[in-house]
């Protein structure tokens, strides 16, 4: 069984607010920056390399916060890995880069936009722990507007 490797950057500003991107795609869902790994490509290069091109923001990937491994992704089995990023005011603001993403905002966490899948909550709750987690993800539901 082959597993793809995926990465991501939770990316947080001093008043703790994550970074998130809309897809143009499927259900136009807001996502962490982050996508799949190309081959030899270690895990905190694909997110530092797909949080520039989703975002124009380059940034060292800071602590890695979680490993979760999703037996049924869109294109089957996949291992992500989310890396910590603290961004601040004087980096440049990060904006769509990609065909793939058409926003690119801060959002407090007590109010994320919707849609968002319960993955993605998951990965923004570990990302402000103080310790990396590894976990399996069960299938991704979506969050209606009364959920958090």
């Amino acid at each position: 069984m082959r597993v793809a490797l995926g990465a991501a950057c939770a990316v947080f500003d001093p008043d703790g607010r994550v970074l998130l991107v809309r897809h143009t795609y499927g259900p136009h869902n807001w996502e962490l920056p982050g996508g799949g790994g190309e081959d030899g490509e270690d895990p905190a290069s694909t997110a530092r390399r797909e949080l520039l091109e989703e975002t124009g923001l380059d940034s060292e990937p800071g602590r890695l916060t979680g490993i979760y491994f999703e037996r049924a992704g869109a294109g089957g089995p996949m291992l992500h890995a989310v890396f910590r990023v603290d961004w601040s005011p004087g980096e440049s603001l990060p904006e769509p880069r990609s065909p793939e993403v058409d926003a690119a905002e801060f959002w407090p966490v007590s109010r994320l936009p919707r849609p968002l899948s319960t993955f993605t909550a998951e990965r923004i709750h570990d990302a402000r722990s103080d310790r990396a987690v590894a976990r399996i993800v069960p299938a991704r539901e979506w969050l209606a507007d009364d959920q958090r």
